[in-house]
């Protein structure tokens, strides 16, 4: 019996077993269900995963050796084979990018298959590093910037909530001091881009460097005196021109109009705020390395800024009135994002068009431009990997875009500022983001600009009390200039005060059209698809006509196919697909949230076949549509919790379809393809406490959702 028990213990397997079940428990904070890996007489082996904000990250192999196996661990060209066996079939998506090996006595760390190979680390990467590890490789301060994004998130909701329950300070609400922290990073983007010796001129005519004035310490110093000072640099700088922007209507938009001012009083309030932002310490690399003497935001990594914004906003805004539907869940833009980057990394001709700084991006309903952040930041890193030129190239290219390739449109001239201190902060002042009274409309947006547009748009019509009745003639009466009567207007010329009668075959004047001193229609809801081709005067009949440029929704077919105004009442969310459709350059893409029936209602069948087109019973084609459908995914019923709805959402995946070269405003007939559908049923976050709370630990369907389109499944 002795010698038994002497054997189990000896026994090779066994062994492998404990150590490798010993290696499992020193990392419990890959909290995803172990993946075992197929039996082998040399090693034990694993794959572990974790969880960032409902994000899955990439996976760690653990492996056990026996003492005998441990040159293994230190000859990597042996170690690459013995992971690759181990790996077996394993999905490349599960292929790990970091490993940990033991013999019970040593322990060796590995990036695994990198650029410069298998290569030893000191450590394995936190969790937030791992998701991130690609920029971890590329920038070398990544690690500072991630400790600097938790701090900072830490630093500004106790201050917004320290101003809101205890001093107030002359704002009204949650809102308002939102406002106020992004007057003040406004102003230390210039601090920290502009010429050290930037000066401003105070009310009594005195000038003043602002590096000097703008500083916690200035303001501990010299109190009430310092603050006024500031408000001063706010009001020289706040119409500075490298933040005016000149939209495609050539119309010029500051940040911040004359009637904005900073209302902050309580000088311990800006010191507390500036300490935040300013007092970010030593900037270290990697390895922990002292890179710069004093850190400041223009050091820390532009995406994670971005997002450092994006969740302050989400986490303080109080969405009262409707404002808060515009705040898209971070996972629900990062999974629109990186689906259509995908697909435009894949295209030879989108990719051609992003190397030469062609590319666009709009928004046309963009809130605090969210969307615009995150594809700022993906854009940059899609370029980093997968665009070949010259580094200093692709830094080119990367200001070129941040300068021309992003529009944004809101109604809320709040919204409009956050997004312009949003896109400042990570080095785009000049994104072309502006207020206007209704982005279906606007000739600042122009058709067939965009190659790629995400948007968040509102939908379902409002409703009115009894005592609102006059705001509900207003909302008519606006919806009525958006639709544009029902007026087919083609363009003649460079105005479009006529349409082609195709009945009495001859130009018609369509009267008043609300025009502008240059003879253009201040409104550009009209449907141009849509031309008279039967019928009397009191009776007319209209057919849809699809061109690249054209309007039609605002109307509907009746059951003979003949096209019909509809009235004020229609969910503005139909007419912005629409809208969207014209403003994409022809072969663009659109990500779109959208209520759910509108993809489902009987009654909405007809913009899903104006989208698509109607099936031909002969060939099985949809025939007519404006798009190829790419894909469905559906959100789960909290996924605007936060923002006061409850409404069931999806994102629809367009792609417009392409021009023919010979006849620009005619579509080529473009099969439709089979449709991604997918369903996401949480989203790595539940609503606790009017926050998303992201360490619930519940997963993230958006991430695996995402994975599976990109392998084709």
């Amino acid at each position: 019996m002795a010698k038994e028990a002497k054997a189990k213990k000896t026994d090779p397997k066994q062994q492998l077993e404990q150590l490798f079940n010993q290696l499992v428990k020193q990392h419990t904070e890959f909290t995803q269900p172990l993946v075992e890996l197929p039996e082998h007489e040399l090693a034990k082996a694993g794959l572990i995963q974790g969880l960032v904000e409902g994000n899955l990250t990439p996976t760690v192999m653990l492996v056990a050796l026996n003492s005998d196996n441990w040159e293994y661990a230190s000859d990597f060209a042996k170690l690459e084979l013995l992971v690759i066996e181990l790996l077996g079939d394993t999905d490349v998506e599960l292929w790990p990018i970091f490993a940990a090996l033991t013999d019970g006595q040593k322990t060796q760390y590995v990036r695994l298959f990198s650029s410069q190979g298998t290569i030893a680390v000191d450590k394995l990467p936190t969790l937030n590093e791992l998701k991130e590890y690609k920029t971890l490789e590329r920038d070398q301060t990544f690690r500072w910037s991630m400790k600097t994004y938790t701090d900072l998130m830490k630093k500004l909701n106790f201050w917004h909530e320290s101003v809101f329950r205890f001093t107030r300070d002359n704002v009204d609400d949650k809102n308002a001091i939102i406002e106020e922290v992004a007057k003040l990073l406004f102003l230390e983007s210039f601090r920290v881009h502009h010429d050290e010796s930037m000066t401003f001129k105070s009310k009594s005519g005195n000038e003043y460097v602002l590096r000097e004035v703008f500083t916690w310490q200035y303001v501990e110093q010299h109190g009430a005196q310092a603050v006024e000072l500031i408000r001063d640099a706010f009001e020289t700088l706040k119409s500075h021109e490298d933040y005016i922007v000149v939209t495609d209507d050539g119309t010029k938009n500051p940040i911040f109009s004359e009637r904005v001012h900073i209302n902050l009083n309580r000088p311990e309030n800006f010191i507390s705020l500036l300490k935040a932002i300013q007092d970010l310490g030593p900037v270290t690399d990697n390895r922990g390395n002292i890179v710069h003497a004093q850190g400041n935001l223009g050091h820390v990594s532009g995406d994670l800024l971005g997002r450092v914004f994006d969740v302050f906003l989400r986490a303080n805004f109080d969405s009262k009135g409707g404002n808060g539907v515009y705040l898209t869940p971070n996972p629900v833009k990062q999974a629109m994002v990186e689906i259509a980057l995908h697909d435009i990394a894949s295209d030879s001709t989108e990719l051609a068009r992003l190397s030469n700084g062609d590319f666009r991006f709009c928004d046309p309903t963009c809130g605090s431009f969210g969307f615009g952040s995150v594809v700022l930041s993906q854009l940059q890193k899609l370029i980093d990997n997968e665009i070949g030129m010259p580094d200093v190239d692709k830094e080119k290219l990367k200001e070129k875009l941040k300068n021309h390739g992003f529009t944004g449109a809101d109604s809320t001239p709040r919204m409009v500022m956050l997004a312009r201190v949003n896109m400042a902060l990570q080095g785009a002042p000049k994104a072309q983001v502006f207020q206007t009274q209704d982005s279906l409309v606007t000739q600042a947006l122009q058709p067939n600009s965009f190659d790629l547009i995400c948007t968040n748009p509102p939908f379902g019509s409002p409703s009115f009390g009894k005592n609102e009745q006059e705001s509900k003639k207003d909302y008519e009466r606006h919806m009525e200039q958006v639709l544009g009567g029902f007026r087919p207007a083609q363009k003649m010329g460079d105005s479009y005060n006529a349409y082609y009668d195709h009945i009495k075959m001859k130009w018609v004047d369509t009267g008043d059209l609300e025009l502008d001193e240059h003879g253009n229609p201040k409104w550009a809801g009209y449907r141009t698809d849509l031309r008279r081709t039967g019928g009397t005067d009191k009776k007319p009949v209209y057919s849809l006509h699809p061109t690249t440029s054209g309007l039609a929704l605002g109307s509907k077919p009746d059951s003979k196919g003949n096209w019909q105004p509809v009235g004020a009442t229609i969910d503005p969310a139909v007419l912005f697909i629409d809208r969207c459709l014209q403003l994409l350059k022809p072969g663009g893409r659109l990500m779109i949230v959208l209520p759910d029936g509108i993809l489902c209602n009987s009654g909405d069948r007809y913009v899903r076949e104006y989208i698509m087109g109607k099936k031909d019973d002969q060939t099985g084609e949809f025939v007519g549509g404006k798009a190829i459908v790419k894909a469905v995914i559906s959100l789960p019923s909290d996924c605007f919790k936060l923002s006061g709805t409850g409404a069931k959402t999806s994102i629809l995946y367009l792609q417009k379809r392409h021009a023919n070269p010979d006849q620009p405003e005619q579509f080529l007939p473009e099969q439709q393809t089979e449709v991604f559908m997918a369903v996401a049923e949480t989203l790595g976050y539940v609503v606790k406490n009017n926050i998303e709370d992201y360490n619930a630990g519940v997963e993230n369907d958006l991430d695996k959702i995402v994975s599976a389109y990109k392998r084709g499944e």
